[in-house]
């Protein structure tokens, strides 16, 4: 059997799964669409966290932005992994011992306001929408490729795979396709490692292999720095992204933009307790420790094997008459481009602008390319689409139940309608999800950056807006309705503000203000990072403002006693809420 057939069994099958446990598992009420019914065990909650945070961002595209951009994209190692951390230590418990089912709708009653609630879901949306472009981005790659087909194509077809799948189970659905998919990505994404680890080390751990020695006596990162350094790169072992100070701030704005997240807070409403939302925390870091841990080896690697390939021996280039097949898979999508600049024929691949002919090598391509690269066996490129196609479309479900459920529960139930059935709170659920399928999916074609990088956007609005309001409602008794409203809007406005000034309006290309070079950064800040400098203008506008406000309501302040301190009476948690 040739690769395509394979490919088509592959992913076909994992496809097949998936559509079984949706419709076996579907939702029937309000309860089992929003937080899978408060069932799931600890273990496997943290496995479908796991696959719910592992996105295309982390199957996909982390590991090709090490590759080109080496020790400096280890600020998506630090801070999506040391977000967890935050979360799993100051939000989850508490917010599953209050126990609703989103997060506006707990800083609706945290802050006895509905014009909080209204508030927090922009903020949702407006974060989670900018997640779903991200992984729009991802399954457009894996399905360009997996069907040979260009770009955009591909992204049409993700776009009715997600809809019918993630319309149809709700949280309960999502939840055991998402195990079943972390079972699959992560099979995935380790085996092809595996197998290079050992071509190029002979050792069959990535992670010990990354810092072994290769064939010729030659350590595998000494051999990569001088290669990349001979073509004119940056070294890649002491290669950094931007400043040192903008380092710092990414790696703040990625830890603390994970743990606002309202898609993954949400998955911690699902499991039966508080002890319960702490171990599923843990279990998630496990789970997602095995593909974080590799991935370094897997981005160093494939440039390794990029590089090698183009110029198989020093100062001899590819005829590009010879290139291999994977280097023409890969044409078809146009996510990677070749042009003659010098007429010789020969595929010149340097640092130099003006003489570099590899004029596109889209960054996302990198993990699902490396298998090729490498010549592995058929069926484990096979896997990778399958893999790559999961890791986007779990996450893709879980953003688009939260902009489901901040619409038609939080917006519709919460403020407009609040005597609406719940056969139509479920079906405004499933039409909201449809509409972001289509949004996302058209920003999805002219993406902000990579995939990566686009996410990375999304936590910064999640940092800035929601995080600091969360951390507050709980920790905070003094902190009023005024005072979080005000951070809420400073701190997304003005990260809002800053990303349309270098991205441009909307992520629409030529409508910038000031371009994403690193001359016109704030104090050398990347508007992917700017999300932990509105964090703190949120903290610091709500704090001024709650001080020159009334302070909330005695039965509030007990409420947030009530989250806080453990065994609080539950005749507290009664009247607060009532």
């Amino acid at each position: 059997m040739d690769l395509q057939l394979i490919t088509y069994i592959v992913v076909g099958l994992t496809f097949a799964l998936y559509i079984v446990i949706a419709i076996w598992a579907r939702a029937e009420n309000t309860g089992e669409f929003y937080v899978a019914g408060k069932g799931i065990h600890p273990v496997l909650n943290g496995m479908a966290t796991a696959a719910d945070w592992m996105s295309a961002a982390s199957f996909i595209s982390m590991a090709g932005l090490i590759a080109f951009n080496g020790y400096g994209a280890s600020v998506f190692l630090m801070g999506w992994t040391g977000g967890y951390v935050l979360l799993a230590m100051l939000l989850a418990p508490y917010l599953r011992k209050y126990g609703k089912f989103t997060v506006p709708e707990f800083i609706a009653d945290r802050f006895y306001s509905r014009t909080a609630r209204i508030v927090a879901v922009i903020c949702l949306i407006l974060a989670s929408l900018t997640y779903v472009i991200g992984q729009m981005k991802g399954i457009g790659v894996a399905f360009s490729r997996f069907l040979e087909m260009d770009f955009e194509h591909g992204l049409y077809v993700g776009m009715g795979i997600v809809f019918f799948y993630a319309v149809l189970g709700g949280m309960k659905g999502i939840t055991y396709t998402q195990i079943a998919q972390y079972c699959v990505l992560i099979f995935a994404y380790t085996v092809p490692a595996i197998f290079i680890s050992l071509s190029l080390t002979g050792n069959p751990f990535p992670q010990l292999g990354l810092g072994g020695k290769m064939a010729d006596g030659s350590y595998l990162l000494d051999k990569l720095d001088l290669i990349v350094t001979d073509l004119g790169f940056k070294e890649y072992t002491t290669a950094v992204m931007g400043s040192k100070l903008n380092m710092f701030v990414y790696t703040l704005s990625l830890m603390i933009g994970t743990a606002g997240l309202p898609h993954v807070i949400t998955r911690f409403f699902t499991v039966p307790s508080v002890k319960g939302a702490r171990s599923s925390a843990g279990w998630a870091l496990v789970f997602i420790a095995i593909l974080y841990t590799v991935a370094p080896a897997v981005g160093a690697m494939a440039r390794l094997n990029l590089i090698t390939t183009i110029q198989p021996e020093p100062g001899v280039n590819l005829v590009y008459d010879e290139r291999p097949e994977w280097f023409e898979n890969w044409e078809r999508t146009g996510l990677l481009q070749f042009e003659d600049k010098n007429g010789d024929g020969r595929i010149q691949y340097v640092a130099d602008e003006q003489k570099n002919e590899m004029v596109k090598v889209d960054r996302d391509i990198m993990v699902l390319a490396n298998p090729e690269i490498a010549k592995l066996p058929d069926w484990v490129i096979a896997l990778v689409a399958a893999g790559g196609l999961a890791a986007a479309l779990s996450t893709a479900a879980g953003l688009l139940l939260a902009i489901a459920s901040s619409i038609s529960h939080d917006l519709l139930k919460g403020v407009f309608t609040p005597n609406i059935s719940e056969k139509y709170e479920l079906l405004a659920s499933r039409i909201t999800m449809g509409c972001a399928v289509i949004v996302a999916g058209y920003f999805g074609l002219h993406p902000p950056d990579f995939a990566a990088g686009t996410v990375a956007i999304a936590f910064g609005l999640a940092a800035s807006s929601l995080f600091p309001a969360l951390m507050m409602g709980i920790f905070s008794r003094r902190m009023n309705k005024a005072g979080a409203i005000a951070g809420m809007l400073t701190g997304l406005g003005v990260t809002l503000l800053y990303v349309f000034q270098h991205k441009g309006i909307m992520f629409i290309p030529g409508t910038s203000f000031l371009g994403s070079m690193e001359e016109n950064w704030f104090f050398g800040i990347s508007p992917n990072a700017f999300g932990a400098v509105g964090a703190v203008l949120n903290f610091t506008v709500a704090g001024l403002v709650a001080r020159v406000t009334a302070a909330p309501p005695e039965h509030i302040q007990e409420l947030v006693d009530y989250i806080r301190v453990p065994n609080a009476n539950s005749k507290v948690r009664l009247e607060a809420r009532g």
